[in-house]
Parts: structure tokens; sequence; C-alpha cells
């Protein structure tokens, strides 16, 4: 049995490629290779090339006739780039997706699971999501994201392409056999920030500490990309469950949504003391207001995800910190090899 992986060349993408491949299941990869790393993809099936490209999508379905389900990552996914160039986020994200989507109905693929964002949610008082918050996504990135589930799900209802959308926040650590992680050399989240400081000998800026949160510092949502992973091949392993195919008209959604978060998030402060529990308490932290675009953040409520995936986090915030830090060292090996 094989599955497509859209950007499974990418950090998130090539993560699910390894759960698959661990689990028994053929990972397909097709990466354009913009932000993508070729080597993510080296001991995997692939092909270099656009989502959009429907040529190539049939030549991949004619030569992988098992092929049974598509799990599609590939995405613009930086909101301050987003924001200085939305035509780029709704070309990829939105009209990409949507030439993909009527690629797989003609090659009678029945099956998705599309990478989404908890972000497009307006979160509740207490700061926590569920798949019943109201939408209210706040810039490109996460209106695309929006924009591109309702299309699916219109897919779903006319042509019988089933789709399992999950949506999470802030995915952070690195494969931990540390076969892949993240691209870029200096990611933009606090951790990163955090890491990029440490290395440097320079403090941390907590920026805002009168949030209404516990500590007054915001709250984000970190999850470890290898549990993210899991729950795609989960998703996948239950989706006849989750969709089943044969259903009759008008009973049962062929569009289904699933968020995963850890059901509490992580503030700021929390994030700068699990970081001291894995390099020492000499790692300085100072204070500042809160910056012009700052947000207090959210938290996902994963109930749903544990009721139809029997899934729930593994890896602490301390293992995740750890495995970024071994592979920043290990993508500076990769660099200057």
């Amino acid at each position: 049995m094989k599955v497509l992986i859209t950007g499974g060349a990418g950090f998130i993408g090539s993560t699910i490629a390894s759960a698959f491949a661990e689990r028994g299941v053929t990972p397909v990869v097709l990466d354009s290779l913009i932000t993508g790393r070729q080597e993510f993809a080296q001991d995997k099936i692939f092909y270099q090339g656009d989502i959009g490209d429907g040529p190539l999508l049939d030549e991949i379905f004619a030569r992988h006739p098992d092929i049974a389900g598509v799990v599609h990552c590939a995405a613009l996914i930086v909101v301050p780039d987003s924001m200085r160039d939305p035509h780029r986020y709704y070309q990829v994200n939105l009209a990409r997706t949507l030439d993909l989507a009527g690629h797989l109905v003609r090659n009678g693929c029945d099956r998705m699971i599309f990478a989404s964002t908890a972000g497009m949610y307006r979160p509740e008082s207490d700061l926590s999501v569920t798949e019943e918050s109201a939408l209210e996504p706040q810039n490109p990135y996460t209106r695309s994201k929006m924009m591109a589930e309702l299309m699916l799900a219109d897919f779903a209802a006319a042509y019988g392409l089933r789709v399992v959308s999950l949506r999470y926040l802030n995915p952070i650590g690195a494969d931990p056999r540390l076969r892949t992680g993240l691209q870029n050399s200096k990611p933009t989240h606090a951790l990163g920030k955090m890491i990029q400081c440490y290395e440097e000998g320079e403090p941390f800026t907590i920026t805002g500490v009168d949030w209404p949160t516990r500590d007054g510092t915001a709250v984000r949502d970190y999850i470890h990309v290898w549990d993210i992973a899991r729950a795609f091949y989960e998703a996948f392993d239950r989706f006849e469950t989750i969709i089943p195919p044969l259903r009759p008209a008008g009973e049962g959604a062929a569009y289904q949504v699933v968020n995963l978060g850890t059901g509490g998030g992580t503030t700021v402060r929390e994030l700068v003391g699990a970081f001291r529990e894995v390099v020492g308490e000499e790692f300085r932290a100072v204070e500042a207001p809160a910056r012009p675009g700052d947000v207090v953040g959210a938290f996902v409520n994963p109930d749903k995800a544990w009721e139809l995936l029997r899934w729930k986090p593994e890896y602490t915030i301390g293992d995740a910190i750890r495995h970024s830090l071994q592979w920043a060292e290990r993508r500076r090996e990769l660099d200057v090899a």
C-alpha cells in the first residue's frame, strides 16, 4: 500500500513520510522543492513538480495504482510573508489545492488528509478552540487555508472526494531519529529565537507580560512534529471508520475536521523554563512590552482526536526542545557537507 504525500520534502511532510514508512505504508513524495529539501526524500519514491500539474499527477497514479490516499501538506505557511504577498499565498494554498483536488477526482482517488491550521478559529474566553469554535482568520495564510477547506468540503459534497482536515497550531521539534527537521536555519517562532539567542549568548526577550493568561505571557499550543505525524497516520489507518465510503444520500459528512493539540498550551514563561531545564539555568531572558501585532494566543481542545483517532501527544516540550537543538547541530553538518 502507498500514500501520496504532497510537500513531502518539507518539515512536516517529510516527518509524516517517515512515520508512514515505519508502519509499512510506502510514501510517494511530490514536492516542488521551493521550500523542501531533496535529501529529505532521498530514500523515498520522489517526484519533483507542482501539485497543479495534471499530467504529472496522472503519471504518478498510473505508475502507482496502489496509492490508497493523499496527505496534502504542500503549502506556504509563514504569516508575515502572507501579509506581504497575499497573491502568492492564495495562488499556492487555494488555487493549487483546487487543481490538485480536480486531479484526484479524475484519477479516482477519493481519500485526502489535509494539513490545515487551527489559527483560523476565534478563541473562546478561556483561549481554547474546538471544532465548533467560530472561524475568524486574521491573515492571508489562515484565510487561504480556510478557503481551501470550504472548497474541499464542496468537492466532498459534489464529487465523492472524502476529506479529513487536521488542524493544529505550533509544530516544533524534529524527527527523533534526526532524519529531517526544520529547513530554515533561523526559524521565527519563539523556540527558534531561543535557540538562536542561546547559540549567540544573548538574552531572549519575552514580549508582553500582562496578557490574561496564567502567568501574564502569551500562550501557544506547541506540539512535537512526530506527534503530528502519528496523528496523520492514525487518520489514514482509521479513514474508513471516520468517513465510511458507502453512505446513504444525505447521511454522514464526507468532510471531517479534527483538531490536534495538547489541551492546555504552553506560555512563553513556561517555554523559557523548559528550555532552561534542557540547557541550564544560565540561559537568560528579559521582559519587554508586547509588540504591535502580538496576540495572546490560543490552545486546542483535542477531545475529538482522542475519540476518532485514539491519539494524544506523547512527547513533552522538553523532548521537542532537545530534538530541536540536536537537529540544529545536524542541519549545520548537512549544510556544510
